[in-house]
């Protein structure tokens, strides 16, 4: 009796008594696994897999493949190249029995491969991490004055005073020449602010807030 098993993506035809290597299976030398995908049974074609077929194996060993190399190379940026090399975690393994009915009552472990989701253990459930703020909300000032008030200060150059870290009328009120000169020239506003008279109305404004 042969039967055709999938696994790992891959089909082996097989038969009792012989030796397999597939992609890493979560089990360890000496257990028992049984692999339930069956797709053929000697002459019975599955729809798509044989109906209570199974093809039980023991493990012999976890093993590794030979070394693949393969060399990868960029040529249109920066003409990288790079020679890399794998081998495959592979499960060596010996059949030992081929069932063509009562897969599913023999209890013995499923042939699971080590890097499924179902082969790993199940995690803890994690406590519900809090939502980050938006990208708005943590951008957004702390609440301040209407800058947009002053002549020529629209929503961006409102925007670019608060990332200075003027909020409020009352600092504009207290620049000093100085630091007139070094906003002027931070932001790009070619005398704006002596021009269209800043400092004076903004000390107008803080006076009635």
């Amino acid at each position: 009796m042969f039967a055709v098993l999938k696994t790992g993506g891959k089909q082996y035809k097989v038969q009792s008594g012989d030796v397999l290597r597939v992609e890493k299976l979560a089990a360890e030398a000496g257990e028992t696994v049984q692999f339930n995908e069956i797709l053929m049974l000697d002459g019975q074609v599955g729809a798509p897999i044989v109906d209570g077929a199974a093809v039980q194996a023991t493990v012999i060993d976890q093993i590794k493949g030979d070394k693949v190399i393969h060399f990868v190379k960029r040529r249109r940026k920066h003409g990288s190249q790079r020679t890399k090399g794998h081998r495959q975690q592979l499960t060596l393994l010996r059949v030992t029995e081929i069932l063509a009915s009562g897969g599913a009552e023999t209890g013995v472990k499923a042939a699971i491969g080590a890097g499924s989701v179902a082969g790993a253990p199940a995690a803890e459930p994690k406590a519900a991490k809090a939502k980050a703020p938006k990208a708005a909300e943590a951008a957004a000032p702390a609440a301040g004055d209407d800058l947009k008030k002053l002549p020529g200060v629209g929503p961006a150059m409102e925007k670019k005073l608060h990332e200075a870290g003027v909020t409020r009328f009352a600092q504009i009120a207290a620049w000093t020449d100085e630091q007139v000169a070094a906003m002027d020239t931070r932001l790009g506003l070619k005398g704006k602010i002596v021009n269209d008279g800043w400092v004076a109305l903004a000390k107008d404004m803080a006076g009635k807030a």
